[in-house]
């Protein structure tokens, strides 16, 4: 698996999660001492997704335009 499936991979799953918490949001809870808070992850699942737009767009291919004066 290349480089760039491995992050459409991510990107997907990380999507379909944040796609998932938002059709079925879940209240803020205590378990075991330790706090579930749903907002912050979908932060993070955002944050994954946002990251994986930036390196698929810095693996595209681009072209430099210049014009040389003499």
């Amino acid at each position: 698996m290349s480089d760039i499936e491995q992050i459409q991979a991510i990107r997907s799953q990380s999507l379909a999660q944040l796609d998932d918490l938002r059709a079925n949001p879940k209240p803020t809870y205590w378990l075991d001492g330790q706090r579930v808070h749903w907002q912050q992850y979908a932060e993070s699942l955002q944050t994954t997704v946002d990251w994986c737009d930036q390196k698929l767009i810095d693996y595209q291919p681009f072209e430099v335009r210049s014009r040389g004066v003499t």
